[in-house]
């Protein structure tokens, strides 16, 4: 499945320079005209995309993440993760699945695509993946602890709105839909 990187509304200008290359984190400057002619530093950081995937097993159970990072707080979201080099994100989230879940899915579609800040030139994947057998025991990195849990519906909607589920932009455009109206379609999406 190929996907379409969605575009930042402010896109690194050409005339941005690398001015600082880390593990995670690039951070490019570029001289601005303003509009009274005069000229400003701008920034921008860059990080490598991501990918979540709301994963729904065949008995229609939505499988959620308890994990815990070194240095962070614990939290919960969906399985997922950062994108390899050279890697589509639909290959690195059918590898996220595998991965954290020990589950594959047949049946994907692409469900929202968003660069979620200004200031981050980073993309954000969330797929939904239907009837999911685990075929094998997950293969956590060594930075992870990670317990799967199985959700209702119900269950899942909850999780949702609490401060520890990482999932900002899912959680909002769920909320979203729900606020007008269409989360009855979305929940047929994803149960059937």
């Amino acid at each position: 499945m190929k996907t379409i990187r969605p575009l930042s509304n402010q896109p690194l200008p050409h005339n941005a320079k690398k001015v600082f290359e880390g593990v995670l984190f690039s951070v490019y400057q570029w001289e601005q005209e303003m509009f009274d002619g005069t000229k400003e530093v701008f920034e921008k950081i860059a990080r490598r995309d991501t990918v979540g995937v709301i994963a729904v097993t065949k008995n229609k159970k939505i499988l959620i993440s308890f994990q815990e990072q070194p240095s962070m707080k614990p939290f919960i979201g969906t399985p997922g993760g950062i994108i390899d080099a050279g890697e589509e994100p639909f290959d690195a989230v059918q590898r996220e699945l595998l991965e954290e879940t020990g589950y594959k899915s047949e049946k994907w579609e692409l469900f929202d695509s968003v660069q979620p800040t200004t200031k981050i030139d980073w993309a954000i994947f969330i797929f939904i993946a239907r009837d999911c057998v685990k075929i094998q025991e997950p293969r956590l990195d060594a930075g992870e602890k990670m317990e799967i849990k199985e959700l209702s519906w119900d269950e899942f909607l909850e999780i949702i709105n609490k401060d520890e589920f990482r999932d900002k932009e899912l959680a909002l455009k769920i909320l979203r839909m729900q606020a007008v109206g269409q989360i009855e379609t979305l929940k047929q999406q994803l149960l059937g």
